[in-house]
């Protein structure tokens, strides 16, 4: 599923316009973003959690040659137990 998709899905179901899914679902997707920035976890009861993961520094061989990968900060995503439950079936 694509975002257009996304975006058509929410406009039908929830009898919106194309213009008003979009600006939902973009504004829930800049305010998740704009937590994770902040280092802030996003918890979305019954979906699951996105967090920032910390990533410390290590030696990686690209190129035919060693090189250091700085420490870094990564997006992360843990599905929630109904996520879990109705994925398994």
């Amino acid at each position: 599923m694509t975002k257009n998709d996304l975006i058509e899905t929410v406009a039908r179901k929830a009898h919106l316009t194309k213009k008003a899914a979009t600006e939902s679902i973009d504004t829930l997707l800049q305010e998740i973003q704009r937590a994770l920035v902040k280092g802030e976890k996003v918890v979305i009861s019954g979906f699951g959690t996105f967090y920032v993961d910390q990533r410390a520094k290590k030696k990686m061989f690209l190129r035919g040659r060693e090189e250091e990968v700085p420490p870094h900060r990564v997006p992360r995503f843990h599905p929630g137990k109904s996520l879990k439950r109705v994925i398994k079936k």
